[in-house]
């Protein structure tokens, strides 16, 4: 491995997967790091990591983000000239259930990747944040010039910590650093643990799918291929640092730092009903729907303007929900042999 080595974190998750893909096919070596946890079936992220194994430019590295001193090794290792930080815990229910997961992941995982990047003088950070930090917001579409002080979540507030972070590092030591705040991502080789795979899995099996909100949620679904070709667009565009900007008046996507925040998502939210309807279509099947209130944590709506990102890389998500539904289905199908 040369010195021209991306590190993408989390590179057997979702995103990770399809950016660490895209990368290896436009001839970029990568180095994936992940702890391949048990959050959900380690099998998926053991096949996602069969697939880039096979590529000669990929090395794999099994580290605990939270291990400082592998960590500091690491990167001085490799002196990554771009990092994509995607590893995290993530869920928002499960933050209910074990809210340390996500100090340790998030925060204290988080610092350790600053500090690489610091030390070894990276060109380009760009992390994962999340459309959840919007929180208890209600005016849409969400904006990253939108104030996001009011998350209803730890995992909400830990991804906001992390905006926070990052730019504290870019504000002393000009890390150039990018937030990419996700909207509900879904596609091939997906999380199990996300809405798109519930709802397949159970109308295969013929088990009720729960519909919070009594059905009534909006989520801004974002195709995965998508969300790789917004991050490649991006990492090639490291934040200058805003010369208009102005402490009197903080715009909080920008800085006078080399920081900025950017939404990934198709500006187009979905009703979960109709995403229901459509996975029916796909499987010729009819799902048997459970109607429940409200979870805590939930927000009833997301929807991201994208109107910055287009500006700035000239592209915005766009696949439809149809298109992005029979190209998951086609994939869930193949991946269990059905």
């Amino acid at each position: 491995m040369s010195h021209q080595a991306v590190l993408i974190t989390g590179a057997a998750g979702f995103i990770g997967f399809h950016v660490a893909q895209r990368l290896l096919s436009e001839g970029r070596e990568v180095v994936g790091l992940d702890i391949v946890n048990d959050y959900y079936d380690p099998k998926l992220k053991e096949a996602r990591l069969d697939i880039l194994r096979s590529h000669r430019d990929f090395t794999f590295v099994k580290l605990d983000l939270t291990d400082r001193r592998a960590m500091q090794s690491l990167f001085a290792q490799h002196r990554f000239p771009a990092v994509i930080h995607l590893a995290a815990q993530a869920g928002v229910r499960y933050s209910l259930q074990n809210p340390h997961a996500y100090v340790d992941a998030n925060i204290e995982g988080f610092i350790n990747v600053l500090e690489g990047c610091r030390r070894t003088d990276c060109r380009h950070l760009l992390f994962a944040s999340s459309s959840s930090v919007y929180g208890a917001n209600t005016k849409l579409p969400f904006s990253v010039q939108d104030n996001v002080d009011h998350p209803i979540s730890l995992y909400a507030a830990s991804k906001k910590a992390n905006e926070l972070m990052a730019h504290a590092y870019s504000h002393l030591y000009r890390i150039p650093a990018t937030g990419l705040r996700f909207f509900t991502v879904y596609g091939p080789w997906g999380r199990p643990d996300m809405a798109m795979f519930i709802f397949a899995k159970a109308i295969i099996e013929g088990a009720p799918i729960k519909l919070f909100n009594h059905g009534n949620m909006r989520r801004d679904f974002t195709f995965v291929e998508d969300v790789s070709e917004a991050i490649l667009r991006l990492m090639e565009r490291p934040p200058q640092g805003n010369p208009g900007w102005s402490g009197d008046r903080p715009d909080p996507s920008t800085s006078a730092a080399p920081w900025k925040i950017y939404n990934i998502g198709n500006n187009n939210p979905e009703e979960l009903r109709h995403v229901v309807s459509l996975l029916e279509k796909e499987f010729g099947r009819v799902a048997i729907k459970e109607m429940l209130p409200m979870q805590p944590g939930d927000v009833p709506a997301t929807y991201a303007d994208v109107e910055d990102l287009a500006r700035d890389i000239g592209f915005r998500p766009s696949t439809t929900i149809e298109e992005g539904v029979a190209r998951f289905v086609k994939w869930y199908r193949n991946y269990h042999n059905l």
